[in-house]
C-alpha cells in the first residue's frame, strides 16, 4: 500500500470486536479559534467532549479508509453492473483507484480547497471521483442530476470548480459552458465528440501515472481532520442552495457514531445505492459508513425510481435499506395492487396475518418479546414470502428519512412484521442527529439523539413544544462564503438551529412537530403545521397521491389535491390512474382511468368521497381555524421532474404556491 512508514507505523488495531472503534495514530488539527467558517480554507474548533464518543480522537477521511484496508482490503468494497453483469471492486482496489483519480485531478490542476463536481447516477466512479479529489485537497462536490443548467453553473462559481465530473451526455450538455473549468471527465459511455480538455473515464485514470506517489503523499499528510473536505448544497427549497462545509471529523466522527450506535459489524453489511449522492443521507450511509465498517455497496441501475429498484434489492438482499417516504409509499401501493388481485382466501389469509403482525410489531415496539398465538404460522405464511419478493429477507434495519411518513404507511409495514426506523438530521449536521433502531423506536418518532451528540428545545411553549437545536461533532463547519446565513443557523453558543419544532416524550424519544417556516399563520393569528392536516387526509381517501395545505395570512385554510397516477419512462406524471385509484373509482360507481375525465366531468361520487374525507379531518381539528374549507383537484400529480418535489421526493412549498397562484387566488376570491 501507497502509504508513508510512519502513518503506517500509527495504526493499532483492537481486536475484532466491532464495538472497539478504530485508533488512528497522528491526531492531525489546525490551530482554530472558532466553531464556525464561512471561508474554505479556514479550519474550525471542534465540538470535543471530555469522555464516551465524543471525545474519540479526530481522523481525517485518508486515515478512516486506511485504516479499513489495512484489515480488509481483500474484501469487497464497491459492486455495479457492466453488461448486465456485477462487476466487484475490493477495499485494496478501491482505494488504489482513488489514489490514481487523486493523481489525476492534481494533472489537472486542482488547487487546494477547489471544488470538484459531480454529476450523475450512483456508480463506483462517484465514490473515486469524490474520494479521489478530497485526497487530492479539494472539495468534494455532488451536484442533483434533476438542476438546470442555472443551478449547476450556480455551484460549480460557488465552490470555485476546476473539474466536472459528468455521467454522460446529457449533463455534459449543462456544463460545457462554465467558467474557472479546466477540464470536464464523462464516467459513462463514449463522448459524442471530442473536445479541448473533455476525457473519458479511461483517459482521466491514466492522466496522473506521472505524478509521483510522494507528491500525493505530502499533500494526505497536509490535510486535518477540522477542515473542510465536502460541500453538500441544500436543494435550494427557498432561495439559492447553500454549500454545506462539512469537515473531515463530521464526516468521520458521525460515520463512526451512527454505526456503533445501530450495531454495525465490521464486514458484514451489505446495501443498495440509489438515493442520489449529493444528499446528505445517501452520501453519509453509502459512501462514509460503508467505508468506515467495511461494508458493500451495491449500485442501482439508474432507473431504480422508475422500477428497477425492487430487482435489484432481490438480487443482492441487503443487511439494511434506507428509504425516503416516497419510496415507503410506492411500495405499500405496489404490493396492495398485488393484493387486490388475489382470490377471496388469499386475501382472508393476508388480513388475518396483518393482523398479527401488527400487534406483534407493537410488542416488540414496546420491549415485549411475546408474540400473539398465530404468528409461527402467519410468518411462515405471509411475512417471510413478503420479505423474500421484496428483497428484505436478510434486512436486519430498514430506515425512513428525509421527510415526514404518514402512520399508515408504518403501520402498513409493521403488519407485514418489517419496521421502518425513522431517522432525523439535515446537511447541517452531516446527516443524523436522532436515530430509531431495534431496541429503542416508538412509532412516529424519529428515535433518540446520536450517541455523543446532545439536543436542545429553545423557547419551548407550555406543551413543551420547541425549536430543535444540535450540538455535537455532527454539526457543520458553516456556509460556504455566506455569512449572513451562518447567523440564521448557529447561535452565539455554537448551537445549530433546526428550523424544526419537536418535543420530547418521558423516555426522550423525539417528536417532529412541525416546522417553523412551513407554519401557515392565519388572517387570525392561528399558527397551523400542515403536514398532520395533509397527512390524515391521505390515510382517509386512498386515491389522493398529494396534498398542500395553504392559507397563510387568510381567512381560513385550503387544500390543492393531486390524485394517485402512472408514471411515465422518464419519471413524469401521466394522466392515467394507477390500478388502485382506478379500483377506488369502481368501487364508488365510477367507471374512470383518467385524472382529466374525474376533473373534466367535476366526478361527483368522487368529490363527495374526498368531502366526506375532509370532513372526518376536520373533526378532530383542534380548533376552527385548523379546518380546511375549500380544495381542488389539480390536473397533474407533483414530481420532480415537475419542479414541486425536491431530489428527495420533500414538497417545495414555495414552487408549488407559485406554480398554482391561479388556483389559490380562487379559494379567496381574489
Amino acid at each position: 500500500l501507497l502509504c508513508s512508514t510512519e502513518e503506517r507505523n500509527s495504526y493499532r488495531f483492537g481486536s475484532n470486536d466491532p464495538a472497539i472503534p478504530l485508533t488512528t495514530g497522528g491526531v492531525r488539527l489546525a490551530p482554530a479559534q472558532d466553531l464556525w467558517s464561512t471561508v474554505k480554507n479556514k479550519p474550525v474548533k471542534l465540538r470535543m467532549e471530555t469522555s464516551g464518543l465524543g471525545s474519540e480522537p479526530p481522523m481525517t477521511i485518508h486515515q478512516m479508509f486506511l485504516a479499513t484496508v489495512q484489515k480488509y482490503g481483500d474484501y469487497p468494497a464497491l459492486r455495479g453492473k457492466k453488461d448486465g453483469t456485477w462487476v466487484t471492486l475490493t477495499y485494496k482496489e478501491y482505494y488504489q483507484h482513488a489514489r490514481a483519480a487523486a493523481k489525476s485531478f492534481l494533472k489537472l490542476g486542482l488547487e487546494r480547497f477547489h471544488g470538484v463536481g459531480i454529476l450523475g447516477f450512483n456508480s463506483p466512479e462517484w465514490f473515486i471521483a469524490d474520494v479521489g479529489c478530497i485526497l487530492a485537497g479539494g472539495l468534494a462536490t455532488g451536484v442533483y442530476t434533476t438542476n438546470s443548467p442555472e443551478a449547476c453553473q450556480y455551484v460549480a462559481d460557488n465552490c470555485e470548480a476546476n473539474v466536472l465530473v459528468v455521467e454522460n451526455n446529457k449533463q455534459l450538455i449543462k456544463i460545457l459552458q462554465l467558467p474557472h473549468l479546466k477540464a470536464i471527465v464523462q464516467y459513462k459511455g463514449e463522448l459524442e465528440q471530442k473536445l479541448p480538455n473533455v476525457y473519458t473515464w479511461a483517459e482521466f485514470m491514466k492522466l496522473g501515472e506521472s505524478v509521483p506517489d510522494v507528491e500525493l503523499d505530502v499533500l494526505i499528510d497536509s490535510q486535518k481532520a477540522n477542515e473542510c473536505c465536502t460541500l453538500i448544497y441544500t436543494s435550494g427549497t427557498t432561495g439559492n442552495p447553500k454549500g454545506v462545509m462539512l469537515s473531515h471529523d463530521n464526516i468521520t466522527w458521525t460515520a463512526t457514531a451512527a454505526g456503533l450506535m445501530t450495531s454495525l459489524k465490521m464486514s458484514e453489511e451489505e446495501i443498495v445505492s440509489y438515493l442520489p449522492l449529493s444528499h446528505v443521507a445517501a452520501q453519509v450511509q453509502d459512501m462514509w459508513i460503508c467505508m468506515r465498517f467495511a461494508a458493500i455497496t451495491n449500485f442501482a441501475e439508474p432507473d431504480a425510481l422508475k422500477g428497477s429498484l425492487a430487482n435489484t434489492l432481490r438480487e443482492v438482499r441487503p443487511t439494511s435499506f434506507l428509504g425516503v417516504p416516497r419510496v415507503w409509499e410506492k411500495m405499500q401501493e405496489a404490493m396492495k395492487s398485488v393484493g387486490a388481485k388475489s382470490s377471496v382466501t388469499k386475501k382472508k389469509i393476508a388480513d388475518w396475518a396483518k393482523g398479527i403482525g401488527l400487534q406483534a410489531s407493537y410488542n416488540a415496539m414496546n420491549g415485549d418479546s411475546s408474540v400473539p398465538w398465530g404468528f409461527t404460522l402467519a410468518n411462515a405464511l405471509v411475512f417471510k414470502n413478503v420479505r423474500k419478493a421484496l428483497g428484505l429477507d436478510r434486512c436486519k434495519a430498514c430506515y425512513t428519512g428525509a421527510a415526514p411518513i404518514t402512520k399508515d404507511t408504518l403501520e402498513y409495514f409493521m403488519s407485514l412484521y418489517i419496521t421502518a426506523f425513522e431517522l432525523y438530521g439535515m446537511s447541517e449536521s452531516t446527516g443524523p442527529h436522532t436515530i430509531s433502531w431495534a431496541e429503542g423506536y416508538r412509532i412516529m418518532s424519529c428515535g433518540k439523539v446520536l450517541t455523543g451528540c446532545k439536543t436542545k428545545l429553545d423557547k419551548p411553549d407550555t406543551d413543551g413544544n420547541g425549536e430543535i437545536c444540535f450540538w455535537g461533532r455532527h454539526v457543520f463547519m458553516g456556509y460556504l462564503n455566506m455569512p449572513d446565513k451562518i447567523e440564521e443557523a448557529l447561535d452565539a453558543e455554537g448551537w445549530l438551529h433546526s428550523g424544526d419544532l419537536g418535543k420530547h416524550d418521558k423516555d426522550d424519544f423525539l417528536y417532529i412537530t412541525g416546522r417553523i417556516k412551513e407554519l401557515i399563520i392565519t388572517a387570525g393569528g392561528e399558527n397551523v403545521p400542515p403536514v398532520p392536516t395533509e397527512d390524515a387526509l391521505k390515510e382517509e381517501v386512498s386515491i389522493i397521491s398529494n396534498a398542500m395545505l395553504v392559507g397563510d395570512k387568510k381567512k381560513f385554510l385550503s387544500m390543492l389535491l393531486t390524485l394517485k397516477c402512472n408514471i411515465d419512462d422518464n419519471g413524469d406524471p401521466t394522466d392515467e390512474l394507477t390500478p388502485l385509484a382506478v379500483e377506488f373509482c369502481r368501487q364508488h360507481g365510477v367507471i374512470a382511468s383518467k385524472v382529466s375525465e374525474i376533473i373534466n366531468k367535476t366526478e361527483p361520487a368522487i368529490y363527495k368521497v374526498i368531502q366526506e374525507g375532509i370532513d372526518r379531518v376536520n373533526a378532530k381539528a383542534t380548533s376552527n381555524a385548523q379546518r380546511v374549507q375549500k380544495w381542488t383537484i389539480l390536473p397533474r400529480d407533483f414530481s420532480i421532474s415537475g419542479g414541486e418535489l425536491g431530489p428527495t421526493m420533500k414538497l417545495k412549498r414555495p414552487v408549488v404556491s407559485k406554480m398554482y397562484q391561479e388556483d389559490i387566488n380562487k379559494f379567496y376570491g381574489e
